[in-house]
């Protein structure tokens, strides 16, 4: 009868992994040490520089965190800056990312680590198939217009 308590007790607590490594070391490691876990494509932009944009954002991120009472959300940051790549840094800030019309709150979780923020914020309402209007049939195109 021990088993499937413990089976249960384990699938209820689940860890989160990046690429093999637990949350907790991954907020303790150096950015140095984090960016050889990520892919190619985001360690050759920190490589070459993310520019005051992104520092600019970084410096925003981390004086909300620091500014905030124990067991409350920092204030959200506003940003155009799609091309940003989430760090382990950001988890649990909110960030405003504009997606061309409006800023969508956007709270950091784990699972979105590496991610771009312009991925979390889509610029385009997605295709939904199936569903007819007018101009879709022959037939529509002569509807009279009242």
């Amino acid at each position: 009868s021990e088993a499937p308590k413990t089976k249960n007790a384990r699938s209820a607590i689940r860890k989160f992994y990046y690429r093999g490594v637990e949350l907790k070391d991954l907020l303790d490691m150096e950015p140095a040490e984090y960016m050889a876990l990520f892919p190619a494509r985001v360690r050759r932009k920190f490589n070459r520089g993310i520019g005051q944009k992104g520092m600019g954002l970084l410096r925003k991120i981390r004086a909300a965190k620091t500014n905030v009472p124990a067991g409350e959300k920092p204030k959200v940051i506003r940003t155009h800056f799609r091309s940003m790549v989430v760090l382990p840094e950001m988890i649990g800030s909110t960030i405003g990312i504009y997606n061309g019309r409006t800023f969508n709150l956007v709270e950091i979780l784990p699972q979105m680590v590496g991610m771009y923020f312009g991925e979390l914020s889509l610029s385009y309402k997605p295709v939904r198939h199936g569903k007819v209007g007018v101009g879709a049939t022959r037939k529509s195109k002569h509807v009279p217009l009242l």
